[in-house]
C-alpha cells in the first residue's frame, strides 16, 4: 500500500471513531444543556473541567505524542522491539511519577489554580467554592488520560489507530450515564458529572489494554529512567508542552478574559468550540494522528522528499474537507445551535449568544487544523523548539486581540482572538517549515486552498440564500426545522461537490478513485 493511501485509510479509521465520540459528545451536550442550562454553576463546572483539560494537552494527548512517537519509532525502526518495550516501560514510569505529582499538587492547590485561571470568579464566593471543588474531583482525570495517551502512542506507532480513536466515546459514555442516573441523586447535580469525567478518565487506558496484550507491548513500569531514548524525549518534552499546547493556552487566556463576562459567557464560548471541535477532531486530528508516525519514519531515513510529499498531500486533503466545514458552520451557526441546543433550560437567548461565539470561533477552523499537520512535520523531526517560539508570538497575539475586542464583540471578541492567534501561528509555522525542507510543495497548497475556498463561499452563500427562501425565523416546529436544516446542508455538500468536481480538484478525484479501488 503505497503512503498516500495508508495514511489516508489511517485517517479514515480514526475519522470514523472520531465520528462516533463527536456524536456522543453532542448528545452529552445537548443533555447537559437541557437539564443544566446556561448559569453561574454550568460556568463553574466548564471552568473546573477546562483546568484539567488544559493540563492534558499539555503534560499528556499533545505533548506526549509529540515527544514520545518520533523516539519511539526511531527506536523500533533502527534497535528493534524488545529495546522499543524498554523504552515504553520507562516512559510508563516516569509520566506516573511526574503527572501522580502534578494531580497531587493540583488538587491540593486547587483554589490557588481556580484564582489564577478565573480570577473573575473570586468576587462570587459561591461560584468560587463550587469550582474549586469541581475542580479538585476532576484532576484524577489528567493521571488517567496520561497513561492513555501513551498507550495511544505506542499504538499509533505500530499502526494500530481505530481503538485509541475510540476510547474518547467512553469518557461521553460516563458523563451521559451519570447525567441520567446519578446526578439527581446529589445534592449538587453536577458534582456526579464531575466523578463521570474522572471514571471516564480511567475507562480509557482499560479500553486499550486488550489492543497492548494482542500486540505485545502491554508492558509495567520499569523505574530506572536510563534509556537513551527517555532522555531524548525528556528533552524534547518541554518545548513539546508549550508548542503543542498553545491552543490550550489560547483557550486559558479566553477563560481569565471571559470570567470578568457576565454570567452565562463561559458557558456560551464552551459550547461554541464544542462545534468547531467536531471538524477538528475528525478531521484535523484524525489526520495529524495518522500521518505522524510516517513523517517520523521518514526524518529517521532521511527522506526529505518523503516528508516533503506527504506532508504536502495530508495539508491539501485536510483543507479540502475543513474549509466547506468553516463555511457551513459560519452561515448556518444560529440554526445548527437552534436545532441542537435551544431546549428545557438552553433558552433563545443563550442559543443566539452561543451562535455568534460560534461564528467567530470557525473563522480560524482552518488555522486550527492546519497547525496540527505543519507542528506534526516539526515533530517528527525531532525539533519542538520551533513550534514553542511560535507559540509564545501566538499567545501575545491572542492577549492584544482579546482587550481589543473583548468590548466591542464580548465573549465573540475573545473567540475572534483566538482565530486570529491559530491564523498567525499556521502562517509563521508553514514559512519556517518552507525554510527548513527548502520547500513543502507550496504553490500546489495554495492553489488547492484558493480553489476550495471559493468553492466553500459559494456553498455558504446558497446556504445563506436556502435559510431566507425557507423562512427559517417562521417556522416553530423543532421536527420542520430539523427537516430543513438536514436539507439545506445536503445541498450546500451537492453545491460544494459539483463545483470542486467541474474545476477538476485533485483532491476530490483522488477521494473518488480511491473509494473506486475499495469497490
Amino acid at each position: 500500500m503505497d503512503e498516500k493511501r495508508r495514511v489516508t485509510k489511517a485517517a479514515g479509521q480514526i475519522s470514523v471513531a472520531t465520528t462516533g465520540s463527536r456524536v456522543l459528545g453532542f448528545i452529552r451536550d445537548i443533555l447537559l444543556a437541557k437539564i443544566f442550562g446556561a448559569s453561574g454553576a454550568t460556568d463553574a463546572f466548564f471552568i473546573a473541567y477546562r483546568i484539567p483539560n488544559l493540563f492534558r494537552e499539555l503534560f499528556a494527548e499533545g505533548s506526549m505524542s509529540a515527544a514520545f512517537i518520533p523516539v519511539f519509532t526511531e527506536t523500533l525502526t533502527h534497535n528493534g522491539t524488545d529495546d522499543a518495550k524498554k523504552l515504553a516501560s520507562q516512559v510508563l514510569a516516569f509520566l506516573i511519577s511526574v503527572v501522580a505529582a502534578i494531580c497531587f499538587i493540583g488538587m491540593l492547590c486547587a483554589p490557588y489554580v481556580v484564582s489564577v485561571i478565573a480570577p473573575g470568579f473570586i468576587k462570587s464566593p459561591e461560584k468560587f467554592a463550587l469550582t474549586v471543588r469541581l475542580t479538585r474531583i476532576m484532576f484524577p482525570f489528567l493521571f488517567f488520560i496520561s497513561i492513555a495517551a501513551l498507550a495511544k502512542g505506542v499504538l499509533n506507532s505500530l499502526k494500530s489507530f481505530f481503538i485509541p480513536a475510540l476510547a474518547p466515546i467512553f469518557l461521553n459514555l460516563a458523563i451521559i450515564t451519570s447525567a441520567l442516573f446519578f446526578a439527581s441523586r446529589f445534592d449538587v447535580p453536577l458534582i456526579a458529572i464531575g466523578l463521570a469525567v474522572s471514571a471516564g478518565g480511567m475507562l480509557q487506558v482499560a479500553i486499550q489494554i486488550p489492543d497492548l496484550r494482542r500486540r505485545g507491548f502491554l508492558v509495567l513500569p520499569r523505574f530506572s529512567f536510563a534509556h537513551p531514548g527517555l532522555k531524548k524525549i525528556r528533552r524534547l518534552l518541554l518545548p513539546a508542552i508549550v508548542g503543542m499546547g498553545v491552543a490550550q493556552i489560547n483557550i486559558f487566556v479566553s477563560t481569565i478574559f471571559v470570567s470578568y463576562l457576565s454570567g452565562g459567557a463561559a458557558t456560551y464560548l464552551y459550547y461554541a468550540m464544542r462545534f468547531v471541535h467536531l471538524p477538528i477532531g475528525i478531521f484535523g486530528v484524525a489526520m495529524a494522528t495518522a500521518v505522524l508516525p510516517s513523517l517520523s519514519e521518514h526524518a529517521s531515513r532521511g527522506d526529505s522528499e518523503a516528508l516533503r510529499s506527504t506532508f504536502s498531500f495530508s495539508l491539501r486533503l485536510l483543507f479540502f474537507v475543513t474549509l466547506p466545514a468553516m463555511a457551513g458552520l459560519m452561515t448556518l451557526s444560529g440554526p445548527i445551535i437552534q436545532v441542537l441546543l435551544q431546549r428545557g433550560e438552553f433558552s433563545a437567548a443563550a442559543a443566539e449568544e452561543t451562535a455568534f461565539a460560534l461564528i467567530f470561533y470557525s473563522s480560524g477552523l482552518w488555522a486550527f487544523v492546519g497547525t496540527r499537520i505543519v507542528a506534526s512535520t516539526f515533530y517528527s523531526m525531532q525539533d519542538t523548539k520551533t513550534p514553542v517560539k511560535i507559540a509564545a508570538i501566538s499567545v501575545l497575539t491572542n492577549i492584544v486581540f482579546s482587550f481589543i475586542l473583548m468590548g466591542p464583540l464580548r465573549h465573540g471578541g475573545l473567540a475572534f482572538a483566538n482565530a486570529i492567534a491559530s491564523a498567525v501561528n499556521f502562517i509563521v509555522l508553514f514559512y519556517l517549515l518552507r525554510k527548513r525542507l527548502g520547500t513543502v510543495d507550496g504553490a500546489r497548497i495554495v492553489r488547492s486552498f484558493c480553489a476550495t475556498g471559493m468553492a466553500s463561499i459559494a456553498m455558504g452563500a446558497a446556504g445563506f440564500f436556502a435559510l431566507k427562501l425557507y423562512g427559517w425565523n417562521n417556522i416553530t416546529s423543532i421536527f420542520e426545522k430539523t427537516g430543513v436544516l438536514a436539507g439545506i446542508i445536503v445541498l450546500c455538500l451537492g453545491i460544494f461537490v459539483v463545483i470542486m468536481r467541474l474545476i477538476k480538484s485533485e483532491e476530490l478525484n483522488y477521494l473518488i478513485n480511491l473509494k473506486k479501488k475499495k469497490g
